[in-house]
């Protein structure tokens, strides 16, 4: 069976957009709307889920925040999915430099971060990546010097760095 990632990722962009900015990272198991409902009739209530729905419908389960002071690419080498989850999405902010394609160091003992909101060119982005087990993959872009919906970037290969760090957590582990 095919879901539709495309629009769960949409989905999420869309509720991230509705909090504001300057959020933590947050990570969302996916699972297919139907096993819900069948799976945890209260947990589906709970997020307003009845009657009928599309075959394809993936439903975001928000997790635990991952911890503090750990490394995204560290923490998201952690986790592992149960079989019932689907995919798996991250909804990220991050402040990146428009205008070069050259890895920017700050000077040595300088804050990254504050280095960053000095330089000319900067730009916050909001991104949310999404990955399923069958290697089906989306992302949305969304800058907040541009932060309206209709401006809202989405494709399968916006982040592919992001999405193929996601796509690892799915990964059975047969071999140790």
């Amino acid at each position: 069976m095919s879901f539709n990632i495309r629009e769960a990722v949409l989905e999420l962009e869309r509720h991230a957009a509705g909090q504001g900015w300057d959020q933590p990272v947050r990570i969302y198991a996916l699972v297919p709307t139907t096993d819900l409902m069948e799976r945890e009739p209260a947990l589906a209530e709970m997020l307003g889920l009845t009657g009928g729905v599309a075959a394809d419908d993936l439903t975001p389960v928000e997790q635990d925040p991952l911890p503090e002071g750990v490394a995204l690419e560290e923490a998201l080498g952690r986790i592992a999915w149960p079989e019932a989850v689907t995919g798996c999405a991250l909804v990220m902010e991050r402040l990146v430099l428009k205008g070069s394609d050259v890895t920017l160091e700050p000077p040595q003992g300088e804050d990254a971060g504050e280095w960053a909101q000095q330089q000319d060119g900067r730009e916050e982005v909001r991104m949310v990546a999404g990955v399923l087990r069958d290697g089906s993959r989306h992302s949305a872009l969304r800058m907040r010097s541009h932060d309206s919906e209709d401006e809202v970037l989405s494709g399968q290969d916006l982040v592919p760095g992001l999405t193929s760090a996601l796509e690892l957590t799915l990964e059975d582990e047969q071999e140790e």
